[in-house]
């Protein structure tokens, strides 16, 4: 079979891996049952707010493990990459079921789990994205979104095993399962050739008779300025997302007065559409332009960012218009960079460099939930916090046209 045809395949293992990876986005359905379980053994109260320090760091380790991982994918290839960090995926969230304090499960969940989430999310990627340079925006989008989709289907599978057998059960049989299916599916992940090109396709550069993007390892990439325009303006686009994502269940609690049941709702119409935004504003990237996408999704962002504002208790029409336009926006921002990078950079060390690139979506999963649980911890509101996001969204936009103008001094 040749490439062009097995790439396909790839592509759809490299997709069933990331939907189990993608399940650390269902720890607001973890949380508390497991913050409720633990106090119960220390004979202390434990809420979903407690525990958020494990979601944070399992967040913010991967960009570790990403460049570390991108190196052996760029040397020895990436089955290696997937099969082990797929290992420490599954034996992390596993393990995480025989917790019994919040410092295991930061052992467990944030380092173990979190450790093999970036070796496995940058590998899969990287790699889709060497096999597909005639659609990397699309390619990006649908690598990028089957890990999104996991928080919309992990969530109920977990509660519902939550429901009949508890919260550590959970933890094991998901783990497992995982272990299972990641370790299966790494068997169709190969290396693309430095040489591939795929059937039918000539690369722009060739058609324009304009130059070839030239491949820049990790060093030359850091001594453009491109790239510092590059990681603040991914920092500033998930910035409002990964602020609200943990905490989406207690914000519809809290601030419109819904039900815990019926909060769950709005953690899934935020994934879905989270989703959405991966694959749409991938496959339109092709279209009109990696940057040009990006501008427009810091815009609705902002608009998004209003509407909460605007929200007060009972206005869940407009509570959950404004969270759909935000996981519309960070899904764009998520689907649309590898392929930015890719098409910054080069493909050849994209692995690394995008692993690299990755720290800034690690800096807005760490500061974000923190800034959010300072503020409503000494306010008992979270219109600053829209506020401040407000602010990163639009930075993000002023970045789109510094890139603009660096483009043009080239």
């Amino acid at each position: 079979m040749s490439y062009t045809k097995k790439r396909w395949l790839i592509l759809t293992a490299s997709c069933f891996i990331n939907l189990c990876i993608g399940s650390l986005y269902a720890w607001s359905v973890l949380a508390g049952p497991m913050a409720e379980y633990l106090g119960g053994l220390k004979g202390v109260t434990l809420t979903a707010k407690d525990l958020a320090i494990v979601f944070t760091l399992a967040n913010s380790v991967g960009p570790i493990t990403m460049i570390a991982g991108g190196k052996i994918n760029d040397t020895l290839g990436p089955k290696i990459v997937v099969l082990l960090g797929g290992m420490m995926f599954g034996g992390g969230m596993f393990l995480s079921g025989f917790a019994n304090s919040v410092g295991f499960l930061i052992v467990t969940y944030s380092l173990l789990l979190g450790l093999g989430l970036g070796m496995v999310y940058g590998a899969t990627i990287s790699t889709c994205i060497k096999f597909f340079p005639d659609k990397r925006g699309l390619v990006g989008g649908l690598t990028t979104s089957t890990f999104g989709i996991s928080s919309v289907i992990i969530p109920p599978i977990a509660a519902a095993i939550i429901s009949a057998t508890g919260p550590t059960t959970a933890f094991k049989v998901i783990g497992g399962a995982f272990i299972v299916i990641i370790g299966v599916s790494s068997l169709f992940i190969e290396k693309c050739p430095a040489d591939f090109v795929p059937e039918g396709f000539t690369p722009p550069a060739a058609v324009s008779g304009g130059k070839k993007t030239e491949d820049k390892d990790w060093k030359a990439m850091l001594a453009t300025p491109e790239f510092y325009v590059m990681i603040t303006m991914l920092t500033c686009g998930a910035f409002a997302a990964l602020m609200f994502i943990p905490m989406i269940s207690p914000i519809a609690q809290n601030m419109i007065g819904i039900s815990p049941a019926a909060a769950t709702a709005a953690v899934s119409t935020l994934a879905l559409f989270n989703v959405f935004g991966r694959v749409f504003a991938g496959s339109i990237s092709d279209r009109i332009g990696r940057i040009n996408t990006l501008a427009a999704a810091c815009v609705f962002s902002v608009l998004g960012l209003v509407l909460l504002f605007m929200a007060k208790e009972g206005d869940i029409a407009l509570f959950y218009v404004g969270i759909s336009i935000i996981g519309i926006c960070f899904g764009a921002f998520m689907g649309v960079f590898p392929g930015f990078t890719a098409d910054q950079f080069g493909p050849r060390y994209n692995s690394v460099n995008y692993g690299i690139m990755f720290i800034g979506f690690a800096l807005a999963g760490y500061v974000g939930p923190s800034i959010l649980n300072h503020i409503y911890g000494g306010s008992g509101s979270y219109n600053k916090a829209f506020f401040i996001a407000m602010i990163f969204s639009a930075a993000g936009l002023v970045l789109t046209f510094l890139y603009r103008m660096l483009k043009k001094r080239q």
